[in-house]
């Protein structure tokens, strides 16, 4: 079995479907106006807040496949550009696809030892924890999504 190309299958039903849960970013997001995604509910993030948030460690690992130093700040993860139009939006989620598929095409190409190894400090544990971890983020964060969406939904049918 190539464990390398089953991570990056399990990360890719995340994005677009297939995935065990039958719940995926695209699907989810494909109805999601720009306003709704950064509509505050309650003291929760906003969409497009945690659709950020879930891309920026996708962006940093991907530097670190690609040979580069992992150079992530979690007080970072949050600061996504101003979202003031359809237009932006709509500019994020093609960075977030874009970004997915880059991620998952890197993560075939590892070799399988690679798996085991460091990932750029012991403290991080390997590439196989740190992978797996990407993908169970980005589940956590898509149920939060899926929730507030839901509210907001909610709320505009009362309206």
């Amino acid at each position: 079995m190539n464990i390398a190309g089953q991570i990056a299958k399990h990360f890719r039903e995340v994005h677009t479907g297939g995935n065990w849960t039958s719940v995926n970013l695209k699907e989810t997001l494909a109805d999601v106006s720009w306003q709704q995604a950064i509509t505050k509910v309650h003291s929760f993030n906003t969409i497009a807040t945690l659709v950020f948030h879930t891309n920026y460690y996708v962006s940093a690992v991907t530097k670190v496949l690609q040979g580069e130093s992992l150079n992530a700040k979690d007080k970072y993860s949050f600061d996504h550009p101003p979202i003031l139009s359809q237009k932006d939006w709509e500019k994020m989620l093609d960075k977030i696809w874009a970004d997915a598929e880059n991620f998952a095409s890197l993560i075939e190409q590892l070799p399988g030892s690679k798996l085991e190894e460091i990932f750029t400090d012991e403290k991080y544990g390997n590439y196989y924890r740190n992978l797996h971890g990407i993908i169970e983020h980005t589940h956590y964060h898509l149920g939060q999504i899926v929730l507030i969406k839901k509210i907001l939904q909610q709320t505009e049918a009362q309206e």
